[in-house]
Formats: structure tokens, C-alpha cells, sequence
């Protein structure tokens, strides 16, 4: 018989202690994230001004618009009354002829040149009915355009001879306008011949004084004055 309390033999291996479950290591902190600048991507999204355009001619121009209440129908102000009336008065003063005081006499002679661009007149005045003879031919007929003849008429107009006077021309040189204007460049002079007096009215008017402009000559390398040939590369 076995005895109930006999001790295992020592080959017996005790019972092994379960290992305890390992407790789990501390996750390492997760990396920061960068603070994002809020005010920053509020600018961001701001949008951008528009680009100034440049000013546009005739920009500072008065609208011309009725205020209101105002009578669209009304006349003009006092001020602006005056100043029409004085506007008025200096084109009756210049529509008037001018006091002149000429010789009339059957043998009274006038020359003078008129020049403009390369058109050279020869000018003669004498008493008359106001015929023009330009090379032979008359106004009309010599110069065709009405622009033109009003434009040689003006200066025995002004003096108010224009009825009284006889114009006799030789004009070689340049084209019709450059020989016009040289007409009435010789004209105002040989006005300014017979009444010397003259000089303040005829100046003030422009008739005295030659027109200088001319055509620019062609350079050498250019197309024309100016024009550059187009730029090539290759």
C-alpha cells in the first residue's frame, strides 16, 4: 500500500509558474504636426486688385448732363451769355473790313512774292473789278476747288478791295494747295506794299506769315523720312 501522504519523487518537475502577460510599451509620441498660419491662407485668399488702366484721353471732359431740378430747356447763365456775346463781337470785328487807305490812281502798280513749300507767285495789284488772272486763266478755272479760292480771296476781303482791285499772277513750283497759299502770301504782301498800316491786321490774321512746313526728305537706309525697314533675325 501506498502511503496518502508520500511526497512525490523529486524527479517529479513542478508546475511552471504561467509567464504574465506582457503589458504593451508606450506607443512613442506621434511626430508633430506644423501649425498651420490661418492668418496666412486668409491672405492667400484674398483676391487680387485689379491692374489700373491707364487714363483715357478725353477722361477729364465735362459730361455734359442736366443737374437736377434744372430745366433742361433753360438758356445759358449769365456768365456764359457774356462770354457768347464777346465771342460774337470778335467775329463781327473780324467779318468787318479794315480801314485802308490805298492809292487808286490808273497807273498804281503792287508787287510782291509769295512763297509756300517750293510754289514761288509773283503778285501784281492794280485798279480793277476783282478779276483774278493766274498764268493766263482765270480763279475758277485755275483753281477748281471752292476751299481753295475762298482762301485767296480773304486778304482784299478783309481790307475791303476785294471789288476795287485787280489781281495779275505768275506761279510755277509745287502742287494746288502749295501754290494757293503762295497766292495769298503774295497778296497780303503786296497789300502791305500799297498801305503799310496794314501790317497789325494782316499779321494778326496769319496772312503775313509763310507756312514753312514742307515734306520731310527721304535718309539713307530708310523707306521713306522715317519708316525703318522691317527687322530680320535670320
Amino acid at each position: 500500500m501506498i502511503e496518502e501522504n508520500a511526497e512525490p519523487p523529486e524527479d517529479t518537475p513542478a508546475e511552471t509558474p504561467e509567464p504574465e502577460a506582457a503589458t504593451p510599451a508606450p506607443e512613442p509620441a506621434a511626430a508633430a504636426e506644423p501649425e498651420v498660419d490661418l492668418e496666412e491662407d486668409e491672405d492667400d485668399d484674398e483676391p487680387v486688385a485689379p491692374r489700373v488702366k491707364p487714363a483715357i484721353p478725353g477722361a477729364d471732359l465735362e459730361v455734359d448732363i442736366v443737374a437736377e431740378g434744372a430745366d433742361p430747356l433753360a438758356g445759358p447763365d449769365e456768365e456764359e451769355q457774356a462770354a457768347i456775346e464777346a465771342a460774337a463781337e470778335q467775329d463781327r470785328a473780324d467779318e468787318q473790313p479794315v480801314a485802308a487807305t490805298i492809292d487808286l490812281a490808273a497807273g498804281a502798280r503792287y508787287r510782291a512774292t509769295g512763297k509756300r513749300k517750293t510754289a514761288v507767285a509773283r503778285v501784281i495789284l492794280r485798279p480793277g473789278t476783282g478779276a483774278y488772272t493766274i498764268n493766263g486763266k482765270t480763279l475758277d478755272t485755275y483753281f477748281p476747288r471752292p476751299a481753295l479760292g475762298r482762301n485767296i480771296r480773304r486778304p482784299l476781303e478783309v481790307v475791303g478791295y476785294e471789288d476795287r482791285m485787280d489781281v495779275v499772277a505768275r506761279i510755277h513750283g509745287g502742287g494746288v494747295s502749295a501754290q494757293s497759299g503762295a497766292l495769298r502770301h503774295g497778296i497780303s504782301r503786296a497789300l502791305l506794299e500799297a498801305d503799310p498800316s496794314l501790317r497789325g491786321e494782316l499779321k494778326r490774321r496769319g496772312f503775313l506769315t509763310r507756312d514753312s512746313r514742307v515734306k520731310e526728305r527721304k535718309k539713307a537706309g530708310l523707306k521713306k523720312a522715317r519708316k525703318k525697314p522691317q527687322f530680320s533675325k535670320r
